[in-house]
């Protein structure tokens, strides 16, 4: 292939990678782009799992051998078997001596008839006749591979091929690597640096999206709202640390109890008052859940327990037409558990079902629901 012809295909893949909308997508256009460009008949993306020390095939493209799909569910390889992949992120493969950063190593070719190998033996099970492999290294770690292969009667790939695909390969390791950032973007976008949970927008988007426009009425949408109590006086005798560590421990048991309702979403709304919203689980697996969490709130070091106000579209509690109707019902029935000291939870529409109707909330909590 020409040098203009390379540049071309490079090209070609930056343009691909820069529009894919999610990272699978990246993937697939980087596995996609390899093989027309390196001329192979088959190409994969593969991540590497640290925690599970697995070689993860994110997709396979072109032409699929007995076994293989596009999107595997759980096609993976112990990494041990591709030790090479390791070694990637270690000073001194493909690190600059002069800066001491670790930048992408060579691809390599490797044949079916070649020294024994894991990778020489498929090729030789999938009837191909040799491969190029290419790290992909993002900010100086090894993150997986590029791999393409040309199948049975296609001719060897050569070294100038493995040169070839080591830039492609960089190409394809910079758009996955604007994926990755934007998808943490999006994950502290919604999260709760504190907690580790939801946060409020997380709650809003969910409960937008499941109310806020024509639904099933069949599906039962649940919120649970919770005050931790005594956080004032925790943060007042011990500092706040230790108050930020009773949100902390809240937050887990939260988590914890909402694994219960498959589906739901735990999130911290902001200071001391957490929520759960659940959708599909009905209205009594709610509330059990609900009670679960008051009484093993009561079981932490520090802290007074948990007032919690549930509101379910499952109970008489009118039509919803917005998340914030139902947070509202929630959230009065939070302050009914509250205000009684209330060892469970406070069931909106069975104990409560127009308090947040009321046109003056309760003297003691004008704040609150204004800020709703």
């Amino acid at each position: 292939m020409s040098d203009e012809l390379h540049l071309d295909a490079v090209v070609a893949l930056a343009q691909a990678m820069a529009v894919a909308p999610t990272l699978p997508a990246a993937a697939a256009r980087a596995a996609a782009g390899a093989r027309r460009a390196l001329g192979g008949d088959f190409a994969a993306v593969s991540r590497w799992d640290r925690a599970g020390g697995r070689l993860r095939v994110l997709v396979n493209d072109g032409d699929l051998a007995p076994g293989e799909v596009p999107f595997p569910v759980d096609e993976s390889y112990p990494v041990h078997d591709f030790p090479e992949i390791t070694e990637s992120s270690q000073p001194g493969s493909g690190c600059d001596s002069s800066t001491s950063v670790v930048s992408a190593p060579p691809a390599w070719v490797e044949h079916a008839g070649g020294a024994a190998s894991d990778r020489s033996a498929a090729l030789h099970r999938r009837g191909r006749t040799s491969c190029v492999v290419a790290p992909l290294v993002l900010d100086g770690r090894a993150w997986g591979e590029l791999y393409v292969a040309r199948g049975a009667g296609g001719a060897e790939f050569a070294h100038a091929d493995a040169e070839f695909a080591t830039v492609l390969a960089g190409v394809a390791a910079a758009g996955i690597a604007q994926h990755e950032r934007l998808a943490e973007v999006r994950r502290l976008a919604f999260t709760d640096p504190l907690t580790g949970l939801g946060n409020r927008r997380a709650v809003d988007e969910r409960l937008a999206e499941v109310l806020g426009g024509p639904r099933d009425e069949s599906v039962v949408v649940s919120l649970v709202v919770c005050d931790v109590n005594g956080l004032k006086g925790v943060n007042d005798r011990y500092g706040h640390a230790a108050g930020d560590r009773l949100l902390e421990r809240f937050g887990s048991l939260l988590s914890r109890c909402g694994a219960a309702l498959p589906g739901s979403l735990a999130a911290r709304l902001g200071g001391d008052e957490f929520c759960l919203l659940a959708v599909g689980p009905p209205a009594d697996e709610v509330v059990r859940a609900a009670a679960e969490l008051c009484a093993r709130a009561v079981e932490l070091t520090i802290g007074e327990g948990v007032a919690c106000g549930v509101a379910s579209t499952g109970d008489p509690i009118g039509r919803v037409r917005s998340g914030r109707r139902l947070l509202r019902l929630a959230d009065a029935a939070q302050y009914r558990a509250k205000a009684a000291r209330a060892a469970g939870p406070v069931v909106a529409g069975r104990e409560i079902a127009a308090l947040a109707d009321a046109p003056r909330p309760p003297s003691g909590d004008r704040r609150r629901f204004r800020r709703r």
